[in-house]
Order: structure tokens, then C-alpha cells, then sequence
């Protein structure tokens, strides 16, 4: 199994130079690598002083790039469902270039990325991929996609099915447009677990993410948030990375302020995110930029550690054989948190972002007795027999 790195955090704290040094590190140990971007800003290529193709290019010994072609993976991955809604639009009247505008999906070079992620970890040719994952604000909706989609499809989709049959002939006939053929539905279905079976992958034990920060209290700030609901989430943080360090050594006035502010930013940091270990990065003299100064970026981060050691720390959610429900829910104050329960769901709120849980079958028939927040974790407990009503 391969295993597999997300690089996160606020835009312009150095995510993309501390994928790709870790990427360096991990090819020259002897590991496959493999670095993607779901980023659609692409500069993990400028990273390497590389221009990156379609597909997967050797950059350094045992290290493979790939910046995802948007276009070809769309017609792969979306080709009928894009196919019909072309069609439907110019149905309406739409001139052709109008309706191939209007049906390229938001977000779909992310959602691609992540597609194509699964296909690479599905094969099973790499010991270790590194994902420069987009600013955190746009990696959270990325990763909350595909269990929210699962949510929709799963209660619509065979209702969906069903209507079309019964007002496909009305529809054409009224309307005096195409409805979409159950190849066209397929095509959906197949995308939608696509994007499951990458949830499954990146929540899997092989998978963590990175969370990479400059120690300013802005950005501080922000990575604890999101520390919060990458774990609502149900994705495992296994590292935090301070970038941008000034080191204390041979400091003028002007620096020697910066490294009294910023020791006391990497305390808090410290504090807030144990027991997850904390790498540092120091303020370099030049941008890192091709193999060679990101193999010295990783050396000054990790040192003697083994950056690709399974994770450390536990699941995000867990059951215990007795029946309580476990959510890690670090950093979360008991006031930004809420709870509900609708039917076999549970729906948990972290300051502004909600997951709908659905419970197993041995938790879904009984009621909640008691929910508490204790030491960064939901703790649910359920009454021991009788439905919910």
C-alpha cells in the first residue's frame, strides 16, 4: 500500500516547497515516489525548474511528476454526462462554444486530481505519493465533496431513476428536449463512487496530512481551525510544519524582534498541536528551486526522522466495541460544537462546518443517552437497546 502525503495550509506559507522537498526525501531513500497538485495554481512544477507534461515524468532519480491534464482526464472521467449537457444546451438554442463554456464543472481539475490520485494508488507502482494540495479554504470543500455528494446521490439517484422512466416521454414531448439515458446516469454513478473510494483512500491508515504554517498569529489562527475540521472530516493529520523561521543566531535588531515574536508563536504552535510532531523549516537565503536545494529544505525539516513512518496517531472516528461513537475533534471549543440526530444520521457541527454521519446498524436503531466533548473528542453514547424515536 502506498503511503500518502496531502500538503495544506493557508496560501503563501510554502506548502507546495515543503511537498516537494518531501517528495526529494522520499525518492532519495530509495522510495517511488510520485508528487500530484490538486492545485490549480501549478507551480509544483516552478518547484522542480521543470515543465510538467500529461503525464507522469521522471524529475530525479525514482521521482515522478504529474500536473493532471485537465482536458483529457475530463472526457475520461465526465465524458457522457459533459456529452449530454452540451446537447441539452444547445437544445436550448445555445451557440456551441456557449454550451462547451458552460458545462465545464467548478472545481473539476481538483475533483479530477483526486481521480486520478486514486488511479495512481490503485496500481500499486509507488511506495509513496506526495499530493500539494490547493490553499486550506478550497482543500476542506475538496474534501468534504465526497461524502456530501454520497449523502445527495444516495437518497436522489433511485428516486431519480424511477421519474425519468415515468416522465421521459412527457418531458421530450412538452419540453421538446433530451432527458439523459441510463448510460448517461451511469456515467454519474461511476463518478460518484470514484470519489468515495478516493475518500476511503485518503482516510485509510496509509494516508495523513501535512499541515504547513509560517508562525504568525493570522496563520496560526487559521491551521487550528483547520486542524478542527480535517478531523471532523475524518482525515488524520500526522505532522505540522513551521515554515519561515528566523534563526536566532547573528540576529540584527530588526531580525531579533522577529525571532522574540516568532518563539512565542512556535510555543503556542507547540502547545496547540500535541502530540503531533512539529517540524521546522528556516528562513532561506534564496527560493529552493530543482532537486538539489529541495533535498537541503528537507534535510534543515526532518533531520534523522522517518517522515514516511506509518502514522502515529489514531483515526478521527472511531466505535468502540461497546458501542460509543469517538470523534476527534482537537482544538474545538465546546461552544462552536453542536449535535443532532435525524433518523439513522448523526449531524455534528465544528464552528462552520457540519457532517452528516450515517450510523451503523447497531447504533442506528438506538437513542442518544449522552454526548460530551472531553480532551478534543465527541464522545456518543447510546442508550443500550430500543429505537430511536
Amino acid at each position: 500500500m502506498s503511503r500518502i502525503l496531502l500538503f495544506t495550509g493557508k496560501g503563501g506559507v510554502g506548502k507546495t516547497t515543503a511537498a516537494a522537498a518531501t517528495a526529494v526525501r522520499a525518492a532519495g531513500s530509495g522510495l517511488k515516489t510520485l508528487v500530484v497538485s490538486t492545485d490549480t495554481a501549478h507551480s509544483l512544477a516552478d518547484a522542480f525548474g521543470v515543465t510538467a507534461g500529461g503525464e507522469p515524468e521522471e524529475v530525479s532519480p525514482g521521482l515522478y511528476l504529474h500536473q493532471v491534464d485537465t482536458q483529457r482526464a475530463l472526457e475520461r472521467q465526465w465524458g457522457e454526462l459533459r456529452d449530454y449537457a452540451r446537447g441539452l444546451f444547445a437544445e436550448l438554442g445555445l451557440d456551441e462554444v456557449t454550451a462547451e463554456e458552460i458545462t465545464v464543472l467548478p472545481g473539476a481539475e481538483e475533483i479530477l486530481a483526486l481521480l486520478q490520485l486514486r488511479e495512481h494508488a490503485r496500481t500499486g507502482a509507488w511506495d509513496v505519493i506526495v499530493v500539494d494540495c490547493a490553499p486550506t479554504a478550497e482543500t476542506l470543500r475538496l474534501l468534504a465533496l465526497p461524502e456530501a455528494l454520497d449523502w445527495h446521490v444516495s437518497r436522489l439517484l433511485p428516486v431519480g431513476r424511477r421519474l425519468l422512466r415515468v416522465l421521459s416521454p412527457l418531458v421530450r414531448g412538452i419540453a421538446q428536449v433530451g432527458v439523459p439515458e441510463d448510460h448517461v446516469v451511469g456515467a454519474g454513478e461511476r463518478l460518484h463512487r470514484g470519489l468515495l473510494e478516493t475518500r476511503e483512500l485518503l482516510t485509510g491508515p496509509g494516508a495523513g496530512v501535512r499541515l504547513v504554517l509560517t508562525p504568525e498569529a493570522v496563520v496560526l489562527a487559521e491551521a487550528r481551525r483547520t486542524l478542527t475540521s480535517l478531523s471532523l472530516y475524518g482525515y488524520r493529520v500526522d505532522g505540522v510544519i513551521a515554515n519561515r523561521v528566523f534563526p536566532a543566531e547573528g540576529a540584527d535588531p530588526w531580525r531579533r524582534r522577529w525571532v522574540e515574536a516568532q518563539a512565542g508563536h512556535l510555543a503556542e504552535i507547540e502547545e496547540s498541536f500535541a502530540p503531533l510532531p512539529l517540524y521546522t523549516v528556516p528562513y532561506l537565503e534564496a527560493e529552493p528551486v530543482g532537486p538539489d536545494a529541495l533535498a537541503r529544505v528537507a534535510e534543515a525539516m526532518y533531520g534523522e526522522t522517518d517522515p514516511f513512518a506509518p502514522p502515529a496517531t489514531e483515526a478521527p472516528l472511531r466505535i468502540t466495541p461497546d458501542g460509543e461513537l469517538l470523534l476527534a475533534l482537537p482544538l474545538a471549543a465546546k461552544s462552536e460544537v453542536g449535535l443532532a440526530r435525524k433518523g439513522d444520521e448523526l449531524i455534528v457541527d465544528a464552528g462552520s462546518h457540519r457532517r452528516i454521519l450515517a450510523l451503523p446498524a447497531a447504533l442506528a436503531r438506538r437513542a442518544v443517552r449522552e454526548a460530551v466533548l472531553q480532551e478534543g473528542v465527541l464522545r456518543v453514547r447510546f442508550e443500550t437497546g430500543g429505537p430511536d424515536d
